[in-house]
């Protein structure tokens, strides 16, 4: 029956799914949380739809019995560090993330040991065992202040985003040293083509999240985490926009502004028109109704690890309310 990481199955087709999955939902005290990378039909069924501070905060403070998470591995994990009384539920085992892998635990930890003196901060996209080897926490919507939020001459080991964190580390001057990771979405954005949709669309704002090269932040007309990306373009008098993030954020900007133009910015494959992140996309509704049905796959980690890991996360979402982000 689980096959591939997920739960195999064919559904009903006399069904309708999303009455089911409601159904199920309020019979199971469940709640349905999803990235803003999902596609569009999910964030529309799910409870909440978020950035990953957004989604830490949903998961720590529900009191829904299930949590299922419509989004990729990390997330789910970080859900149950949270909340280690619940199920944690995921519709794809293999909805896994190129920025967390480019960071492996063994290697991070050889990696922090030469730099004893440093304040570990790491960007929620890593796994658990990362987690539980660091300080604190960040996420691209509080990064900027969580280093800020540090006295002056502390030194900080940033992980796993070069690009995030060398743009943190412009925008505040501090002496950091930064993992050398990146994530395959961000990295794959190309500059010429972006330049040339500006060209053709001259009254456009170029927006960009942080974990894109330096190319594209330095023609970016606004930076910031999808949440931010979005309310800039609720707020903002324009009414064009390029869009350098995995384009599922489309489907929230088209939502909240429909008079708007939204444009992805394209890969460097040409063959494409927008850029996507192939793990997010294996979340399907089929996917979530099988796994609300079945309660499989679950996220299980052992308490030792959820332990260590949780202090950081801890600290994040401390910050994050002290200083209201």
């Amino acid at each position: 029956m689980e096959k591939k990481g997920f739960i195999d199955l064919d559904v009903d087709k006399s069904i309708d799914i999303i009455d089911e999955i409601n159904r199920m939902r309020k019979k199971k005290n469940a709640v349905i949380l999803a990235h803003f990378y999902q596609e569009g039909d999910i964030q529309d069924i799910a409870d909440f739809v978020g950035d990953s501070l957004g989604l830490s905060q949903q998961a720590a403070d529900t009191d829904a019995d299930i949590i299922l998470f419509a989004g990729v591995h990390f997330m789910a994990e970080t859900a149950k560090i949270l909340a280690p009384e619940k199920k944690i539920l995921i519709p794809d085992l293999q909805a896994g993330c190129s920025l967390a892998d480019s960071c492996p635990p063994k290697d991070f930890a050889a990696f922090k040991e030469r730099y004893p003196e440093h304040t570990v901060i790491s960007y929620v996209n890593t796994t658990a065992e990362i987690k539980a080897l660091t300080d604190i926490i960040c996420t691209s919507t509080n990064a900027l202040k969580i280093v800020e939020s540090l006295p002056e001459n502390e030194k900080i080991l940033f992980a796993p985003d070069r690009n995030l964190g060398n743009y943190i580390k412009s925008m505040t001057g501090r002496e950091m040293v930064i993992w050398d990771g990146a994530c395959h979405v961000h990295e794959e954005f190309s500059l010429e083509r972006i330049l040339e949709l500006k060209q053709q669309n001259p009254d456009a704002q170029i927006i960009a999240h942080p974990e894109c090269e330096k190319q594209i932040l330095i023609v970016a007309d606004h930076i910031g985490s999808t949440t931010s990306l979005l309310n800039y373009t609720i707020r903002h008098s324009g009414n064009s926009y390029i869009v350098a993030t995995e384009s599922g954020i489309l489907h929230q900007m088209r939502k909240a502004s429909p008079q708007k133009l939204f444009i992805p910015a394209p890969p460097k494959d040409s063959t494409c028109a927008c850029n996507d992140c192939e793990y997010m996309k294996l979340i399907t509704l089929k996917k979530i109704y099988n796994t609300l049905k079945y309660e499989l796959p679950e996220i299980t980690l052992e308490q030792d690890l959820m332990d260590k890991a949780r202090g950081s996360i801890v600290r994040m979402l401390e910050i994050s309310n002290r200083l209201q982000l």
